[in-house]
């Protein structure tokens, strides 16, 4: 994790619903991290994986209690690890929702 006073740089419409001034990256670090690879764009990705690390974006992800596919697969693949990795998938696998007609 940063340990400088520098902040990321992310697209204020990621956390359109917070207070984006006032958001502790240290102390809200899961919810930063979740919200910039569920909403954001590859430079908000570039900027979250500089300032946290492959290895903490990591631990948040895996033990997300959700995330969008989409997400997952994208972690995968920057991550370089397993769909079976995310504890969100393995629960989603485990209760498969309604069938679609």
């Amino acid at each position: 994790m940063h340990s400088g006073e520098q902040r990321p740089q992310f697209s204020k419409r990621i956390f359109w619903d917070v207070d984006f001034d006032n958001l502790d990256y240290q102390k809200r670090a899961s919810f930063v991290i979740e919200r910039v690879f569920e909403r954001g764009d590859v430079p908000d990705i570039r900027a979250c994986r500089r300032y946290y690390g492959d290895e903490k974006i990591a631990e948040v992800l895996t033990n997300a209690k959700w995330l969008s596919l989409h997400t997952i697969y994208l972690a995968c693949a920057i991550l370089d690890n397993n769909l079976t990795d995310y504890k969100c998938y393995n629960t989603g696998q485990s209760n498969p929702g309604h069938w679609t007609y």
